[in-house]
């Protein structure tokens, strides 16, 4: 089994675990350029909310570089803003398998500092 193989089968185990839970999620996807955050709702067929360091207004702040644990605070900060305005207050904390460290824990303490309860 290589690393996304593995990736990928802790993902599988936290999405049944947050199905079972029946509350939003908040999912993470990061490459080696971009952060990005999702909220989708209990079902998981609707995105209610994104955030990334794709978009335009955080990439001129950023300078360009959307790769680190600075960038992943601002989405952090943005996809905690943007829940609260929609409505959602708690959400599950899907890290997609990655390990909690880095970008990936930047980015949730941002949020939860945001107002975001996990």
């Amino acid at each position: 089994m290589d690393k996304k193989q593995s990736r990928q089968r802790r993902a599988r185990q936290t999405r049944l675990k947050i199905r079972e839970l029946r509350t939003s999620r908040l999912t993470v996807f990061r490459s080696n350029v971009h952060i990005y955050a999702s909220i989708v709702d209990e079902t998981g067929e609707r995105v209610l909310a994104t955030a990334s360091t794709a978009e335009p207004d955080l990439r001129t702040q950023l300078g360009g570089n959307g790769g680190n644990a600075a960038a992943a605070t601002l989405v952090g900060k943005r996809i905690a803003e943007k829940a609260l305005a929609a409505g959602i207050g708690q959400v599950a904390f899907d890290r997609a398998g990655y390990k909690y460290h880095g970008r990936i824990k930047a980015l949730a303490e941002a949020a939860r500092e945001a107002g975001l309860k996990f």
